[in-house]
């Protein structure tokens, strides 16, 4: 019998829907502060998700769940990396 791994599933902070881990783009809070956007997924830090979708990237945005995520004021950059990576397919990774 073979043991398949469970993948984790994390929440998207646009729409709100559980998906798996790997099909999400992880944004962390480093523990100086720092805003960024983790292909790897292995920065230590607080962990936001979202999906690779604009619409809930204009979600997350227009809610300001980042910001409620994190507990602190996210760059306008950030978005605007977010908006690039989408348009790119999210190939960074």
């Amino acid at each position: 019998m073979i043991n398949k791994k469970k993948q984790p599933v994390r929440t998207c902070l646009g729409c709100g829907e559980p998906k798996e881990k790997k099909a999400l783009i992880r944004i962390v809070r480093t523990p100086e502060g720092e805003i960024l956007i983790d292909p790897t997924g292995k920065k230590s830090g607080r962990g936001a998700y979202i999906c690779p979708d604009a619409e809930c990237l204009i979600k997350a945005k227009k809610a300001h769940r980042l910001e409620k995520s994190f507990s602190c004021q996210i760059p306008e950059d950030i978005y605007l990396r977010l908006e690039e990576e989408l348009r790119g397919g999210g190939e960074n990774g």
